[in-house]
């Protein structure tokens, strides 16, 4: 797949995605995509995986194209960034972070780990 196909994609997926929740997840999109599978992201999160980009179907340039991407649909649609922090399911009472990238650099951890979400939801959840 050539990067217009990707981008195309990626916009098409976050439509998708954003007609049945009220936010997007570099997660929601990357299995929307097909370059993740639920189960591999269960035995991510379940920690049984340790970073996220290891069970990713593509290669690291076209990962990274993505997650501009997904930046620049939730740009151009007006989404708030929200940081979400990801933890291990399973374990009771224990805070355990998982990686998305094999370093866990925190500009690549912080991409993956924002929520694109709508002014609407936004707005409650500052309100909570």
């Amino acid at each position: 797949m050539n990067n217009v196909e990707l981008k195309r994609k990626v916009w098409s997926a976050a439509d998708d995605i954003l007609k049945e929740k009220n936010h997007i997840s570099a997660a929601d999109m990357l299995m929307k995509i097909g370059v993740l599978s639920y189960n591999d992201y269960e035995n991510w999160r379940f920690n049984r995986i340790p970073y996220l980009e290891k069970v990713c179907r593509t290669n690291l340039s076209k990962l990274s194209l993505m997650m501009k991407e997904l930046r620049a649909y939730a740009e151009e649609n007006q989404l708030n960034p929200s940081l979400t922090a990801y933890y291990q399911w399973g374990v009771n009472g224990k805070r355990i972070p998982l990686r998305f990238s094999k370093y866990g650099k925190s500009s690549i951890e912080e991409a993956y780990a924002t929520h694109f979400v709508t002014v609407n939801e936004y707005e409650r959840y500052e309100s909570d």
